[in-house]
């Protein structure tokens, strides 16, 4: 029970999942408190300075040193998002800081009075912060102990009486109402956490081919076209194979052979050419930004890749050429080697669309079909009348 309290209400793996939601939630809600802070001691300034509503010139330096300290928080927040998002608890934690010192001395500034801006701050920052609830009722208890002891220090006896009697009063409105908040913001981002779950899992199976773990003709192209978007001028290669004599393994050894066969084909595609398939969901994502190798199952026995990962023809050729020796070497069952059909085009500048790419490719693969199977030709030596060998 205590372990869950804690996490209001939640276990410990769950509210590490939830840290991506909790740090910029708090991060926001810290910038917001502190422009509030921000404003409240500005005012205080304008009064102090015109001696305004008692509040006297003599307290002019307290409330520009914390307007000066709120300005620096919040410039630090605002220009460092990312950095104040990672260290978002420290940054909780001088937020409150800040805020329950000031009510504290605001509160022995003004001896005669019972106290009100302590108290406010007190539920303001129970209900905006959300971190460990054992730990955030640490804080709002020592800060309210230190209250009602300068209280007594500082003021009369029936004043400071008030000052207890109304401290204990919001100190257990401001612990119920932390807890209630912060327990229905975890709702909410379990709530979406699990949301995305579901959103992968999603995308994952209309992205990723069940069997060969490779993408799916659709998304292949899609990726391909915004490849082809911020086409970069560096050497591309797309690569079409096909499985020599395919039928014939379904036919004579039966279909659950020939998708034995389809599994490792696109196994021996993803190690040769070194695609990362750990985190199926955030693979789009990671493909183009590191401007990696990737692949996909077209149908039945054909497959598909890009080749970004080659600085030459030639080095784009050996590494075609180990795929297909890989293929060769593949002993499962009754089936010694794979024989594969290989065809490749150049990704040109001009190629507005994958589809000009994927039909040159085309006719190189039905090349090397022609040729004798089991071969690899270039588009680009077809039109030259050469071979690169």
């Amino acid at each position: 029970m205590a372990k869950s309290l804690n996490y209001y209400g939640f276990d410990k793996e769950t509210y590490k999942e939830c840290l991506n939601q909790i740090r910029p939630t708090n991060r926001k809600h810290i910038f917001i408190l502190n422009t509030w802070f921000l404003l409240v001691n500005l005012l205080y300034m304008v009064f102090s300075f015109l001696n305004l509503f008692g509040v006297t010139k003599e307290l002019s330096w307290f409330y520009t040193l914390y307007f000066i300290l709120s300005v620096a928080l919040d410039i630090v927040i605002w220009v460092f998002p990312k950095f104040a998002e990672r260290h978002s608890r420290a940054y909780v934690y001088i937020s409150m800081a800040l805020m329950l010192s000031y009510g504290i001395i605001c509160s022995v500034s003004q001896p005669y009075m019972p106290a009100t801006m302590f108290l406010l701050v007190l539920v303001l920052v129970s209900l905006s912060y959300i971190d460990l609830m054992f730990l955030m009722l640490l804080i709002i208890i020592a800060a309210t102990s230190v209250f009602i002891v300068t209280s007594f220090q500082y003021k009369t006896f029936s004043i400071a009486y008030n000052d207890v009697y109304n401290a204990s009063v919001v100190l257990t409105i401001a612990i119920g109402l932390h807890y209630m908040f912060q327990r229905t913001k975890m709702q909410q981002f379990v709530l979406y956490q699990r949301d995305q779950r579901i959103q992968r899992e999603l995308e994952v199976k209309s992205s990723f081919d069940s069997l060969t773990s490779l993408l799916t003709r659709g998304r292949f192209f899609s990726i391909a076209e915004e490849v082809l978007r911020g086409y970069d001028g560096k050497e591309m290669y797309l690569c079409l194979l096909d499985l020599d004599g395919f039928k014939d393994i379904n036919d004579t050894l039966g279909h659950q052979m020939g998708d034995k066969a389809i599994q490792i084909t696109g196994k021996t595609i993803l190690d040769v050419l070194k695609i990362d398939k750990r985190e199926k969901w955030s693979f789009p994502e990671r493909v183009l930004r590191d401007k990696g190798n990737f692949a996909g199952r077209l149908g039945g026995d054909e497959f598909i890749a890009l080749i970004r990962e080659c600085s030459s023809k030639e080095d784009a050729y050996n590494l075609i050429q180990e795929l297909l020796s890989a293929l060769n070497n593949v002993s499962f069952a009754t089936i010694s080697g794979l024989s594969s059909s290989i065809g490749v085009a150049v990704l040109k500048e001009n190629d507005l669309d994958i589809d000009r790419a994927y039909k040159r490719a085309d006719i190189a693969l039905y090349k090397s079909k022609q040729s004798g199977k089991n071969q690899i030709h270039f588009y680009e030596d077809l039109e030259n009348g050469e071979a690169l060998k």
